[in-house]
């Protein structure tokens, strides 16, 4: 099994014709996404891809002519609110949104509609997801990844392909990863994948990659204590980071509380989860507790 995406996905990319929607729609179809529609306000009618995949003016139009149920997003930061939320009206289950530099204000608007409407957000400013051998819908390399049974969720684009790599060094591949963004307002936390790893059969173990600032990781660690079966091994970035500065994530702020490096880590193994001092860590401490 997997979660939120599979073979079955039946994908579309807004702003298919810019540069990067071209560039990573590429790499998609070529792991084996279902991409059937693209759009492009102003280029309905027209195919791209080598004339593989017809263009709509609009979400709508792509959910009523193709049966679109999964939307990635490649469009400027001014109007990604925007084009989540033409996605969610548009009855999209799940929306990934790349982007990067989403106004916090935009933000909430969208938080209130993807909830009014039941759809499940990817990010912003996420590398999106990938469900092993079956779908990628984002901007993760698909060729580091190993068919396993450990689910990834991390902040962090750059550390979940470290993950992955360290996963499949000691043999251990994986069912889905998420990256879930790093911003101050994101669509789905780590409470919510964490769920959703717990109710998949297929996913034996759990690797939540964490940074500063914030409490979501606290949140995920205490709901998990009395709700997760599976093993989980956690780590968390910025371990070096000064309060007060932002490092990295617009969401990586240290105020100083518990949402240090140091206080997550000690909350984390309160919660029986199994903490990495490193990155590199990871694959071998998630071997160990299998």
């Amino acid at each position: 099994m997997s979660i939120l995406v599979n073979k079955n996905s039946k994908v579309v990319v807004q702003g298919i014709t810019g540069s990067e929607g071209q560039f990573h729609s590429g790499q998609m179809l070529d792991y084996g996404t279902n991409i059937i529609a693209g759009v492009t306000p102003g280029k309905g009618g027209q195919k791209t891809l080598d004339n593989r995949i017809p263009v709509f003016n609009s979400v709508e139009n792509a959910v009523k002519e193709m049966g679109v149920d999964t939307s990635i997003i490649f469009v400027p930061p001014s109007f990604a609110a925007e084009a989540i939320i033409e996605a969610s009206y548009a009855g999209i289950k799940v929306v990934v949104c790349i982007t990067e530099g989403v106004p916090v204000h935009d933000m909430i608007k969208v938080k209130k509609v993807v909830a009014q409407n039941k759809t499940r957000l990817i990010g912003p400013n996420c590398p999106g997801i990938i469900t092993v051998d079956e779908c990628k819908v984002g901007i993760m390399p698909g060729f580091i990844c190993q068919k396993g049974n450990i689910g990834v969720i991390s902040k962090s684009g750059t550390l979940t392909y470290e993950a992955i790599d360290q996963l499949v060094n000691v043999g251990l591949g994986q069912t889905t990863a998420i990256g879930i963004g790093g911003d101050p307002i994101i669509g789905t936390t780590m409470k919510d994948c964490l769920e959703l790893f717990e109710a998949d059969s297929e996913t034996e173990g759990i690797v939540i990659i964490g940074e500063i600032g914030g409490q979501m990781e606290i949140e995920a660690a205490r709901w998990a204590k009395n709700n997760v079966s599976k093993p989980i091994v956690g780590f968390i970035a910025g371990q070096t980071a000064p309060p007060g500065r932002r490092m990295g994530h617009a969401g990586a702020i240290v105020s100083g509380g518990d949402d240090t490096a140091e206080a997550k880590m000690r909350i984390l193994t309160d919660c029986d989860i199994s903490v990495a001092e490193s990155v590199a860590d990871i694959g071998a401490l998630m071997k160990a507790n299998m």
